[in-house]
């Protein structure tokens, strides 16, 4: 058991230790983090809690993962002329859920990484060097660290490794899951089981995370109380949209999440004036609950096809003439109605919002800092909980539940921010106009689809123009192909039957 918790250790160690922002990690050598020289000060701790960060850099910010699996699948996208060659036909495999027709070009598609979504090695990664940290911080003696802040480490390391377990159960289904050292072979363990676990282990830990930080950088980008409320929201409102067990429970649960997240915080939390659009989606302000830092004074660029904005920007935002997709007219006019007010629109678009010849720009994502005509993204954080959205999820658990002039009140909080009409409907109405907020409110940040799946309008024509059949969405058509290498060493190992 030493030699495999030193082995595992020392992977840990070695795990991304690039930066995660100016003062994130105090970088130490590789060949002074074993033995008797590691844990044995605060700064051991806080560079190997950064590893497990930089690993969730590393599995979603070096190829296409946010736009492939949350923005463009099964969404009503269209091409332009900018778009028009084979070189991009991922992206009507993705708009089609043609994922073996995807993967069966990934050689011509190699610069955007499609295989690493298949490979849940970095997910796993991350969730050892939780369990390893979580073990030291319960089994090594740290007198530099009072009880508190072993609780405060202990929280954070679970919910790095709820995070990775949601994103896999998301993209996988059921996932062999771990919660210790051991790393034995284990079968796939019921995703709903899984689930309900990870929401266990938010409950007993998330209050001892601070609601903020004293120092703005790593505000937002290191855990705070209210990423782990929201990732426990969207845990149950999975639980809720696809298991069979008591959804009143459920929802009432996420309801209660997010009154405390909103009337608890202490106003460490804010949505902030639209015209502070640039501020928001830079990062690390009060609207920002979780995001993955991205800053190009010092060297941190995600890849080019790692960011929504690169699809949906052209001159002078990009080098590119035309925006490489737009949206079907009719979604975006359920989306943002010609004719009603909505501040979005002012901030968020331009003339051209409507328009179907390339000419269409979604500028939430448009903080430009090199040089007119470099082909670089904007210099923004990627958004993984905004504050917006648990405000929508606790609307749309209220709407669930029947109470609807809650969910009206919560729901229009966002209204309100937009300068849009109020919400009056009720009922589905109701439901569905919650639904399309979320849609409007987080478009671009990695959400749709998951929106989709979780509700099951993904097997509706009315929510997307490829909806799924409900032969194949039962069958396992929502998930993503697993990697075979998952099958090596691991008897107990089944991939994703839909996908073979």
């Amino acid at each position: 058991m030493k030699k495999k918790l030193l082995y595992l250790f020392i992977l840990g160690a070695s795990l991304g230790l690039s930066s995660c922002g100016k003062g994130f990690l105090d970088i130490t050598q590789i060949d002074k983090l074993t033995g008797n020289n590691y844990w044995t000060r605060q700064a051991d701790v806080d560079q190997y809690m950064g590893g497990i960060y930089s690993t969730f850099r590393e599995a979603t910010m070096t190829n296409i993962f946010f736009p492939a699996s949350g923005d463009l699948r099964c969404a009503p996208t269209n091409r332009t002329s900018a778009t028009s060659g084979s070189e991009r036909d991922y992206i009507d495999y993705l708009k089609y859920n043609d994922l073996n027709g995807l993967m069966a070009r990934q050689g011509e598609f190699s610069y955007f990484g499609f295989p690493k979504i298949t490979q849940w090695n970095s997910f796993y990664k991350m969730v050892q060097n939780a369990n390893i940290m979580i073990y030291q911080l319960e089994n090594k003696d740290m007198p530099f660290l009072n009880e508190s802040m072993k609780k405060s480490y202990k929280a954070e390391a679970i919910f790095l490794r709820s995070l990775a377990y949601f994103f896999m159960v998301r993209l996988y289904g059921d996932i062999p899951y771990y919660t210790d050292i051991n790393t034995n072979p284990l079968p796939r363990t019921n995703m709903f089981t899984v689930l309900k676990s990870l929401s266990s282990d938010l409950d007993a830990t998330y209050g001892d995370l601070p609601w903020t930080y004293d120092d703005p950088s790593i505000v937002a980008v290191k855990a705070m109380r209210g990423a782990a409320i929201a990732l426990n929201m969207h845990i149950n409102m999975w639980i809720a949209g696809l298991g069979t067990e008591d959804k009143t429970v459920v929802y009432q649960k996420v309801a209660d999440l997010g009154k405390e997240l909103m009337e608890e915080n202490g106003g460490a939390y804010a949505l902030l004036d639209l015209s502070r659009t640039k501020e928001i989606f830079k990062g690390r302000t009060k609207e920002g609950l979780f995001e993955i830092v991205q800053n190009f004074n010092y060297g941190e660029s995600f890849h080019l096809s790692a960011s929504y904005s690169d699809y949906v920007l052209h001159a002078p935002n990009k080098v590119t003439t035309k925006s490489y997709i737009f949206y079907d007219p009719k979604f975006m006019e359920n989306m943002y109605p010609p004719s009603a007010d909505d501040q979005r629109k002012v901030y968020w678009f331009d003339k051209d919002i409507y328009a179907t010849n390339g000419d269409f720009q979604c500028l939430k994502f448009s903080n430009v800092f090199m040089e007119e005509g470099e082909d670089n993204n904007p210099d923004d954080n990627q958004m993984v909980f905004r504050y917006a959205d648990p405000i929508l999820l606790r609307a749309e658990a209220l709407a669930e539940l029947g109470k609807d002039e809650e969910a009206r009140t919560v729901v229009n909080v966002i209204r309100t921010r937009a300068k849009a009409a109020p919400i009056r409907d009720g009922g589905e109405d109701l439901k569905d106009g919650i639904w399309w907020e979320r849609v409007r409110e987080l478009l671009g940040e990695g959400n749709f689809y998951y929106d989709l799946v979780r509700t099951k309008k993904v097997i509706n024509s009315e929510y997307t123009q490829v909806p799924m059949s409900v032969a194949a969405f039962n069958a396992g058509g929502w998930t993503w192909p697993i990697d075979k290498a998952a099958l090596n060493n691991n008897p107990y190992m089944q991939l994703n039957n839909y996908w073979n």
